[in-house]
């Protein structure tokens, strides 16, 4: 093998440090001119986050409390920093920079690593990648460091103390100058060493190893060894989420349902199988036909729970499918799982376990037709207040509730309280309600219910209720309360 075969082989790794990555992605939609900052709240103090070069310039730093900031800086503009975004959006970052090699991974909160071992020729050499790779993420408005070696740590430390390139095999020569928290050491172990004299890379390589291993452990030389090659660190992907997406192209259009849900049965075998594999089940489907006039129509399938069957699924689609307008044919069908959530395998049992399957198609089939969100239940709360003891939830996300515990039975129908009138402690013997005259047969009670004092409700401000069940001789039977502190009589629910 030649010489230059060997360097052509050789591990190259490039380390891309984002130093304003939070605001740099802030003001790409809402550019402001001037010093501008996010704020993030640490604890009690609203501190900077992240800055602007205009900010840094005005002499502000990263985690100044506001107040401070704006007494130093009065023209600084700020907005809320969004942590969780930033994240999402280096995880979008790291996809694209996939198109300069394969190897891409997250390095810390704003940065990235790449291997590029044996790919720089595809864009001229290392430099021009380099150079593109910066020209690309200036055009989207985001500054970058890139630092360039043979190893991952000597890439983190040349994108951060020192941008630029180590030739092969040069990493001693080139990470002599720099600090020793170029290192990836912990800021207190930086400063020690300091402290003891050893302020670069280069006095640290030429020190005695026992003793720093004694007091300060393992790790500082492991990261010397490391950013110098050797001892190997590896660059880990990060894998792509699975995609749950299928299509079908047809050799000639189509027309009929019979033969559209054909074509969707096989789309659904392949995707499920991708469910089956993944251990996830679709709460939501997307189907989009397209049509040979490039018109593309949608048919959107909500579950009340998450399946992955195909046979249970295809039979749901047919009310979508036969609202499609064809037009001159279909040529093409694509189906997505477009929410997905974990449907671990179960233990398989000889009893049959169906109803709640069952009771899920059927909420789904009515679901299609009015809306899953209408479709509702009732499930008990804690609360012996009538009107709190119960709450109305859509069925397709909620279990149905344990027993409804209560020690006296509830009716019905509950409705506001109406008044009949009366004053005594005891049900009166005859009453009016609804335009009815009705006369008391058998009283059962009384069930005392005080309000619950940490609630706020207008309803139960008058005190406490005796509840009564009242069977008239008329059929009704109802549920009746008098309030002692204002005497008087009122019904708020009828049994079967």
């Amino acid at each position: 093998m030649s010489v230059g075969t060997e360097r052509r082989t050789e591990r190259r790794i490039v380390s891309a440090w984002f130093p304003r990555l939070a605001s740099d992605r802030a003001l790409r939609t809402r550019p402001v001119e001037g010093p501008f900052a996010l704020t993030l709240q640490v604890g009690n103090a609203n501190r900077l986050h992240c800055l602007n070069p205009a900010a840094e310039r005005a002499g502000l730093e990263r985690g100044m409390p506001v107040s401070d900031a704006r007494a130093f800086c009065p023209g600084l503009q700020t907005r809320t920093a969004d942590p969780a975004g930033d994240t999402r959006f280096l995880h979008a970052l790291r996809r694209w920079a996939t198109r300069y090699c394969p190897w891409v991974g997250i390095e810390g909160e704003d940065g990235l690593v790449m291997d590029i071992t044996g790919v720089a020729h595809l864009f001229g050499d290392e430099p021009l990648l380099l150079a593109d790779l910066r020209q690309r993420l200036a055009r989207a408005g985001f500054s970058v460091r890139l630092g360039l070696a043979d190893t991952r740590g000597a890439a983190w430390a040349l994108a951060r103390f020192g941008e630029g390139e180590a030739p092969p095999g040069r990493m001693a020569e080139v990470l002599a100058p720099l600090p020793v928290a170029a290192l990836r050491l912990e800021p207190a172990t930086a400063t020690a060493l300091q402290r003891l004299g050893l302020r670069t890379v280069g006095d640290l390589a030429a020190t005695a190893r026992a003793p720093l291993t004694r007091r300060f452990g393992p790790e500082v030389m492991m990261r010397l060894d490391q950013a110098l090659g050797r001892q190997p660190e590896q660059v880990t992907p990060l894998s792509d989420p699975p995609h749950y997406g299928v299509r079908m192209t047809l050799p000639e259009p189509i027309g009929l349902q019979d033969d559209v849900m054909a074509g969707l049965a096989r789309l659904l075998e392949r995707l499920c199988a991708k469910l089956q594999a993944q251990e996830a089940g679709a709460r939501m489907f997307r189907l989009t036909l397209r049509r040979v006039d490039q018109d593309a129509q949608e048919v959107e399938l909500r579950l009340a729970r998450p399946l992955r069957e195909a046979a249970r699924i295809l039979p749901l689609f047919e009310r979508g499918v036969s609202a499609v307008e064809a037009g001159f044919g279909i040529d093409q069908l694509r189906l997505a799982a477009v929410q997905v959530e974990p449907l671990p395998v179960q233990q398989v049992s000889s009893v049959p376990q169906g109803r709640s399957d069952q009771l899920g198609d059927l909420i789904t089939r009515i679901g299609t037709r009015i809306g899953l969100e209408n479709v509702q239940r009732f499930l008990p709360a804690d609360s012996h207040i009538p009107e709190r003891a119960f709450l109305i939830a859509p069925a397709a996300w909620s279990e149905p509730g344990g027993a409804w515990a209560s020690l006296r039975p509830r009716p019905l129908r509950l409705f506001p309280p109406e008044a009949i009138g009366g004053t005594g402690p005891r049900p009166p013997a005859r009453f009016r309600w609804r335009r009815m005259a009705l006369e008391t047969g058998r009283a059962t009670g009384p069930e005392r219910i005080a309000p619950e004092w940490w609630m706020s409700d207008e309803a139960w401000r008058s005190g406490l209720r005796d509840y009564w069940q009242v069977d008239t001789r008329q059929g009704r039977r109802l549920w009746l309360f008098y309030t002692p502190q204002a005497p008087g009589w009122f019904v708020q629910g009828e049994f079967p």
